[in-house]
């Protein structure tokens, strides 16, 4: 079996989870599912970053430890995976031993080969998103992200980024697809083009942090240290963790648009001076807006994922936010939108086939699976056309196109409900019952094409849709999306339910 690591950003744990973390976690777990829905053998990995300077002055703000400080806000992330039914494997903290013994091992290498060395820091240092900046990346005496930025002087290690330019300009011209979108590459290109400096990875001003082996008045730098998650989760450095030989190098690293630069250039970097492979991909999305307005807690604008969890449900949450915007794009939330999406996609469309099919077969159909001829029903237009349809589907699951594989459900959804309305079942049950019972089949096998296809997105509502269908736990992987592995003729079917109530 294939084997497939995906991982969401390490969470920084500076405040509680809203819906950016929602998205980002999500998405990742869409992705999981996928690949296990295709055979895969998946290991999903989310966590939280717990160092760094601004955790330390929240804390003291608070006047409370830095450790019961990340405690508390590190369990609402964790939390988030039972509220969003997440399928993650393991969840990694920053404070954990484990974590800290394989980032002082990464340390150790790099120093080992070279790449670190001590001297004095002296620039320009934004607190809140924890970066260095350059005269040159100043906007306005602000950091491009906006985040104020003090100048600062002090004893630092530094690692030799510089030496790492044309590396990184020839592994990105070797490998296209490392990052995606394709904009964002050519963004991460033009940075390093620009010319890299070396990097300051410790700190001495505070002590909320990793000590350095090299000397314990340094803390590391809380990038080098968090970046090291992906694989301290893995076991590393262990060269006999199981983890770490069938899931290292990561398929993709899934990262808002923001903490690109780290992960697309300086972790790419420590690896390559570490001897350790790098990931495959890393996916970049962007962010949401609500209602039209930048999401900040002063406007009061910010989205809790429990607050849409218990108003609308889990799999219309995962839905909406996989669904109304291209992935890799900034998106807007909306609440009619989100009601509208709902509303006319699931609860009209999908709801609506799945209930008046299911229960007209159970009043007139002796509530089983239509006993027909299987193999004249696979050349029925609305059949026909499934396997390029399912072609398409996984098409744009493996290239993160979440929206467009949610067309193909919905297109398929259309054409159902189309179909149903022409044939008019209920007509025929009183001149063709023959022709009614090939109807209603051709229907059911429609919903259990849908039902499977939506499984990474939805997978309570599509669990229970494969439920009313009485089609086994065995058989709900994408191989079975054939006429090999369609419904049985004459199965029981329970009294149906609807899965999507109207908002």
């Amino acid at each position: 079996m294939n084997n497939y690591y995906i991982t969401t950003p390490i969470y920084y744990v500076n405040d509680s989870p809203h819906i950016g973390h929602a998205y980002t976690s999500i998405a990742c777990d869409v992705m999981a599912r996928f690949m296990r829905l295709s055979g895969y053998n998946v290991y999903f990995l989310t966590g939280t970053d717990e160092h760094g300077q601004k955790i330390a002055k929240s804390a003291e703000v608070k006047n409370i430890e830095p450790q019961i400080y990340t405690d508390k806000i590190s369990e609402s992330f964790r939390d988030l995976s039972p509220m969003l039914n997440l399928s993650n494997d393991d969840f990694i903290r920053t404070t954990e031993e484990r974590h800290k013994e394989s980032a002082l091992a990464l340390w150790n290498k790099l120093l080992k080969n070279g790449y670190i060395y001590l001297d004095n820091y002296s620039g320009w240092y934004s607190v809140r998103d924890e970066a260095f900046y350059v005269e040159k990346d100043l906007i306005d005496g602000k950091a491009p992200t906006g985040a104020d930025v003090e100048w600062l002087e002090e004893s630092s290690y530094f690692f030799s980024l510089s030496k790492f330019q044309d590396k990184l300009l020839e592994f990105y011209a070797q490998n296209p697809n490392f990052i995606e979108p394709e904009s964002r590459l050519k963004e991460v290109i033009n940075f390093v083009k620009s010319g890299l400096n070396d990097l300051s990875i410790s700190r001495t001003s505070f002590q909320w942090g990793i000590k350095t082996p090299s000397d314990p008045k340094h803390v590391m730098y809380v990038w080098l240290d968090a970046l090291t998650n992906y694989i301290s989760a893995l076991g590393y450095p262990d060269a006999n963790s199981e983890l770490y030989k069938n899931f290292w190098p990561a398929n993709i690293h899934m990262v808002g648009k923001d903490i690109l630069r780290f992960h697309a250039i300086y972790w790419p970097a420590f690896l390559m001076a570490a001897d350790i492979p790098l990931p495959k991909k890393i996916v970049a999305h962007g962010w949401w807006t609500i209602e039209g307005e930048k999401m900040s807690k002063s406007l009061g604008n910010v989205i809790a994922p429990k607050d849409l969890v218990d108003q609308y449900g889990v799999d219309q949450t995962r839905y909406f936010l996989m669904r109304e915007v291209p992935f890799g794009q900034d998106g807007n939330f909306s609440t009619e939108s989100m009601k509208n999406r709902i509303n006319s996609e699931l609860a009209n469309n999908i709801g609506n086939l799945a209930q008046r099919t299911l229960a007209f077969i159970y009043k007139n159909a002796n509530a089983s699976v239509p006993n027909i001829d299987v193999n004249k029903l696979y050349q029925e237009s609305l059949l026909e056309h499934l396997d390029s349809k399912i072609k398409t589907y996984i098409k744009s699951m493996e290239s993160q196109k979440f929206n467009q594989a949610l067309d193909i459900a919905i297109d398929i959804a259309n054409e159902a409900n189309a179909f149903i309305d022409n044939e008019a079942p209920w007509s025929l049950r009183k001149t063709n019952i023959t022709r009614m019972e090939e109807v209603l089949y051709c229907l059911c096998e429609s919903l259990r094409y849908i039902a499977i296809i939506l499984t990474p997105f939805m997978p309570k509502s599509m669990d229970k849709l494969l439920d009313q269908l009485n089609v086994s736990k065995e058989n709900r992987e994408l191989k079975h999306l054939n006429q090999e592995n369609a419904l049985k003729i004459n199965s029981p079917l329970p009294a149906p339910q609807g899965i999507f109530p109207r908002v």
